[in-house]
């Protein structure tokens, strides 16, 4: 009986729960996907490309993501998922083999002006409870130290109905750390009153120029001019002291407006309240443009800015306040946390410390932890959020990244592949949707959309290794080893814009001349003071027309044409060719389909499950009322015509009947900056990055200045399109404009006329002017970062 038999020396069958290596997604529609069917490694690296627009977002966040968040939030009992955000089921047949998903994605940060750094990574956290251990003199429990948390203090009669009622008195206090004078922001306004009202008119003709603040019978103005308080006739100018006060500052009062209970309030705290209360950021532009000329900021002369009450700042720990602590750049502040020894709060130390490790470790070492999150740019947002990844010891989830290259030098790109790299050893799927080359040369597996973008896009062009990528004949394929050469002549500069003296964040007394007439690329590692220089110090009235990474907001009910102002133009000639109002011609108004009220779609909230999204059968989905679409122009219904692309619509308004030279001005515009794809009436919602970037920057090239800046204009871009951005800056160049750009991207340094690159490293090693001249200059002396990683890209 001593025979081995053949089946014993055979390595033993597969576990069964080994074969469950694959994510399959079959028949995913969502946005522009038509019908895709992948299959993804699971614990590897897999990188989805293709054009902007080309249903990679589709495809990873809205599909496979979503369902993954879907079904985790399915797992939690009907009570808890009331409170958190519904999910719709993604368009899609199959989806197998899913895990928990983390996104860390490109969404900016909280818009809150209490919102910083600190405050979002828990860092802030854990540095309070540390004040409230080891500070002296000590003052109190962790929220002593915290600048979003006011002291009170109460006492009273208060009714204990336990068996027998009975009343005690009792007393309340609480130790805050916030600021009683800036409430913990940090900043205090001043107010130019001469930008909210005219003073030599009365209320009632107008005098108030606060945008919102119509006289035509609009209630935000009869709350003043009938409560009694003011004469509504009389000018501002001749107002008494008390009337002025009343109209200015008076304490919210309840006032009756026709029958009606209202609170009637001066209007500097009401402005308080509705403008000032939200960010700057996540303003519409002319309320932005409005606060910018009647509001200045300074630093609160209480606390110096530092969001913090006299008491928590005078805890110390080794001569250091919290504050102080705060304001350091996270890499000197770890070095800081790493010399405190002391046994009783060790497991907060090692926690504190390699929170602050893991932000110097993914390049971020050059932020304070006091720096207004609502002040970071995408790619820093989105390294924020990895940070608490970085050392979870979870194993087996999908990690899911939005180009994490993005504001990344290329000198910091190796490091970013590095952690992504790390994350899959650890036994992680990890999803990314990327355009750099270095990048996707790290895949174990790559996803190619396309071919196009929008609905010439959503198909699966090629899915296999890199190396089958570059030898495919797809858009990527081909494009993956395009390199830009060095330019043989540059232009000859026409003026200069001088900046003396530059001091913002990091600048170390920065003098400078930007040359007028070329196009400067603006160049340095992230941190290293880029955007303060261009943003920050270019003086004002310089006629600058400046196009920021600030992100677009926009409901389901905006879209390109609302967005650029070209509905405007086409409502008028829909107007003018049928003889009827304007207003007819806008969903949001007179033409709106009144039963789904201009949405196109009905939405029926179905509380802790998801809300199903109908079509309209009144309309069907065409958001207008019938009788609007009966009125033609060059024989097309309002409906019609948003539901043309971008180069559809220029053909259509360029000539004939249709012929409308403003809609052409602003669809030239569109189509300038690759978007020709888009249709008109596709709600913002559903873009991309990339695709709301060009959008903004499509808007901005109405606008008349002589300097355009942009920050970082390839984010989003893939290598096929980069060719056309910089035909786009050549030709504005050529037209008589000045351009400067802040890049990374070697292709746009490479095109340059001149560069100015600042460095050498990021936070206080930054800050300075490393060099000045050509790009071919650059490439000749090697003595930057920049310069060798850009001599690598040319090949030089």
């Amino acid at each position: 009986m001593g025979k081995t038999t053949d089946t014993d020396a055979q390595s033993p069958a597969p576990h069964v729960a080994d074969s469950h290596d694959l994510i399959r997604v079959h028949g995913a529609r969502e946005n522009n996907l038509k019908d895709v069917s992948v299959e993804l490694p699971k614990r590897r690296l897999t990188v989805f490309t293709g054009v902007s627009g080309s249903g990679k977002s589709s495809l990873v966040f809205s599909t496979i993501a979503a369902e993954s968040q879907r079904m985790i939030n399915e797992t939690y009992s009907a009570f808890v998922q009331g409170f958190m955000p519904t999910l719709a089921r993604p368009e899609v047949d199959v989806l197998d083999g899913l895990t928990t998903a983390i996104i860390v994605d490109q969404q900016r940060m909280g818009a809150d002006p209490r919102s910083t750094v600190g405050t979002a990574t828990d860092a802030n956290a854990m540095l309070r409870i540390l004040f409230s251990r080891l500070g002296q003199p000590h003052i109190g429990p962790p929220g002593a130290f915290s600048f979003n948390v006011p002291s009170v203090r109460a006492s009273g009669a208060i009714t204990v109905e336990r068996g027998a009622r009975k009343t005690v008195k009792q007393t309340f206090s609480r130790t805050g750390g916030m600021c009683t004078r800036c409430e913990g922001r940090g900043k205090v306004s001043d107010f130019d009153l001469t930008q909210f009202f005219d003073d030599s008119k009365s209320i009632a003709e107008g005098a108030i120029t606060i945008p919102g603040y119509k006289a035509d019978g609009h209630w935000t103005v009869r709350i003043f001019t009938e409560s009694g308080f003011l004469d509504p006739n009389k000018p501002i100018r001749e107002f008494t002291e008390t009337e002025m006060h009343d109209f200015l500052y008076r304490e919210p009062t309840k006032v009756k407006v026709e029958g009606i209970n209202l609170t009637y309030e001066g209007l500097v705290p009401k402005i308080q309240k509705s403008f000032l209360a939200k960010d700057r950021e996540a303003m519409q532009p002319h309320i932005r443009a409005f606060v910018d000329r009647a509001v200045t900021f300074t630093a609160c002369p209480e606390c110096g800015g530092t969001r913090l009450g006299e008491a928590a700042r005078s805890s110390r720990i080794g001569g250091v306040s919290i504050a102080d602590a705060c304001a350091m750049q996270i890499s000197d502040l770890a070095e800081w946390v790493g010399g405190l020894d002391e046994p009783s709060v060790a497991p907060l130390l090692a926690s504190l410390r390699h929170t602050l490790d893991s932000f110097v470790e993914i390049g971020l070492g050059y932020l304070s932890l006091d720096r207004p999150a609502g002040t970071l740019s995408g790619g820093e947002a989105q390294r924020v959020k990895m940070i608490r990844h970085l050392g979870s010891s979870l194993t087996d989830t999908t990690y899911v990244f939005d180009e994490p290259t993005i504001g990344l030098h290329p000198h910091d790109i190796q490091r970013m592949n590095n952690l992504l790299l790390r994350l899959r050893d650890k036994g992680n799927t990890v999803l990314v949707v990327e355009h750099k080359p270095e990048t996707i040369a790290i895949a174990d597996h790559v996803v190619d959309l396309g071919p196009g973008a929008g609905t010439a896009g959503g198909s699966v062009c090629f899915e296999g290794t890199v190396e089958g990528l570059r030898a495919s004949d797809t858009v990527t394929g081909r494009h993956l080893d395009d390199r830009a050469v060095l330019k043989e002549d540059v232009r000859k500069p026409t003026g200069a814009l001088e900046i003396r003296g530059a001091t913002a964040n990091n600048l170390r007394d920065v003098d400078v001349d930007i040359p007028l007439g070329v196009l400067t690329v603006i160049t340095g590692v992230a941190g290293s003071g880029k955007s303060s220089l261009v943003h920050g110090s270019i003086p004002a009235g310089a006629g600058v027309v400046s196009i920021d990474q600030s992100a677009i907001r926009g409901s389901r009910r905006s879209n390109p044409a609302t967005y650029t102002g070209l509905l405007d133009p086409i409502r008028k000639a829909f107007a003018k060719a049928n003889g009827v109002k304007p207003a007819l011609f806008s969903a949001n108004s007179e033409g709106a389909c009144p039963n789904c009220n201009g949405a196109g779609v009905i939405y029926t909230d179905l509380a802790m499950m998801a809300g199903v999204a109908t079509t309209c059968e009144e309309c069907e989905g065409k958001r207008f009322e019938a009788s609007v679409l009966d009125h033609h122009l060059g024989g097309r219904d309002i409906s019609e015509v948003l539901a043309m692309s971008v180069v559809e619509a220029e053909e259509f308004f360029g000539a004939g009947e249709a012929r409308t030279p403003a809609a052409h001005a602003i669809l030239g515009r569109l189509a300038d900056v690759g978007l020709g794809y888009l249709s008109l009436g596709q709600p913002l919602t559903t873009l991309s990055g990339g695709e709301r970037q060009r959008l903004k920057l499509a808007t901005h090239m109405a606008e008349k200045g002589g300097v355009y800046v942009l920050d970082e204009p390839t984010t989003g871009l893939h290598l096929a399109d980069v060719e056309q951005l910089l035909g786009l800056l050549d030709r504005l160049v050529d037209s008589g404009k000045s351009v400067i750009v802040i890049e990374h991207h070697q292709a746009v340094m490479a095109h340059a006329d001149w560069i100015i690159d600042l460095g050498p490293g990021a936070g206080h090693d930054g800050g300075r002017i490393v060099f000045e001249g050509t790009p071919a200059e650059l490439v000749a002396a090697r003595s930057t970062v920049t310069g060798e990683h850009l001599a690598e890209y040319v090949g030089a």
